[in-house]
């Protein structure tokens, strides 16, 4: 069994032999860590000396390790189901939950898999739950079979780690932390983050998109995107009803702060004497140039986010339908380069627009405004 590196606890964390020699040889199948909680957050979690945040920097410690140890690998497009299997009607949910006893090992336990009743434990059961939410968005919003169009089972991990601050797909199934209990609280709690991580896995599976700089960005939008739609179409809000927050529910009452990030306002999500103030950027003008955080990845997602949100407002009505019709259009279309940058994405959205409702419709103007309003250039 292959061992990881020695954690920033001093424990050892075991994953499939498998899994983490692709990522070793970062050959075909490899696909990038992507957690929830950006590492410039886990850093300044992990900088805390008093006393009374020990914990919780021991804690981001561990999840920083974590993130920084696998996200070197590359992220490689998978291979797609044949037409065949992606034009099927999609399937039921294949659901399975693990439970990993806080110990660093995937997949764990089951303890819970599909058709079987409640387990009692939240986690768990939150996170089966999310899992048919998220797997029934795609199905009756865009007739997709699960994560990858063919029917993927879909599993999860909970209690992973010792109060681990964070949730990630790593390119085959969900984790989640339960969280320090000073910042954060189980990782279950906010179905925008369920639906935020298994939408990389959508991505993994239809587009080829470095997790660095503006590609990777579109990459995190894209999750925090399908990841409010999940919650918006479980809720049935309009766009104009939603939060269009992801996170929300996340942290303690103890900060300051609603959720990890905002698409209506990117850069107001929180505001916290130890998380520091939400440093996304709602347009090109604040686009923030940075080698940390692959290129930005977390940060300047919230430019092609505010956009998002500007178009469904603009359309109006339920963001899953043509505002999302539009996005998924886009993500599918085969035509994102590797190295995708917004202007190339606001192109495909406005391709898309123009496909789904024609040139002159007002779904076309709405995507055109949107990318204007955050100054990406189409």
């Amino acid at each position: 069994m292959h061992i990881s590196p020695v954690s920033a606890f001093g424990s050892e964390a075991v994953f499939r032999d498998n899994h983490n020699q692709s990522r070793a040889s970062g050959g075909p199948g490899t696909a990038p860590l992507c957690s929830i909680v950006p590492p410039y957050l886990l850093r300044r979690l992990a900088a805390q000396h008093t006393p009374r945040l020990s914990v919780v920097a021991r804690a981001a410690k561990e999840a920083l390790l974590h993130v920084q140890t696998v996200q070197a690998a590359r992220a490689v497009r998978t291979p797609a189901a044949p037409p065949s299997l992606r034009e099927a009607t999609p399937s039921p949910p294949k659901r399975t939950v693990f439970d990993a006893g806080n110990a660093e090992v995937l997949p764990g336990v089951v303890v819970r898999k599909e058709g079987e009743p409640p387990t009692g434990d939240a986690a768990a059961d939150e996170a089966y739950e999310g899992l048919g939410h998220t797997h029934r968005l795609y199905a009756d919003a865009f007739g997709r079979n699960s994560i990858d169009g063919g029917g993927l089972a879909l599993d999860a991990t909970v209690h992973f780690g010792n109060l681990y601050d964070n949730a990630f797909w790593d390119g085959q199934q969900m984790v989640f932390g339960d969280g320090d209990g000073e910042i954060f609280q189980r990782f279950t709690r906010s179905l925008s983050v369920i639906g935020h991580e298994l939408a990389h896995g959508v991505t993994q599976y239809t587009a080829a998109l470095a997790y660095r700089n503006q590609a990777g960005a579109i990459n995190e939008s894209m999750s925090d995107v399908f990841g409010a739609l999940v919650e918006q179409y479980f809720n049935g809000e309009s766009a104009a009803e939603a939060s269009w927050l992801i996170g929300q529910g996340l942290f303690t009452d103890q900060v300051q702060g609603s959720a990890l990030r905002s698409l209506k306002a990117p850069g107001t999500a929180y505001d916290d004497d130890i998380l520091g103030k939400d440093p996304q950027p709602d347009s090109m003008d604040s686009y923030v140039r940075t080698s940390t955080d692959n290129g930005g990845v977390h940060i300047n997602s919230g430019i092609p986010n505010k956009a998002f949100y500007l178009a469904a407002s603009a359309i109006g009505g339920n963001a899953w339908e043509a505002p999302g019709q539009i996005w998924y259009g886009a993500l599918t279309s085969g035509s994102l380069p590797t190295t995708c940058t917004f202007s190339r994405f606001a192109k495909a959205t406005l391709s898309a627009a123009e496909e789904l409702f024609g040139e002159d419709s007002a779904e076309h103007d709405a995507v055109k405004m949107a990318w204007d309003t955050v100054k990406v250039k189409v």
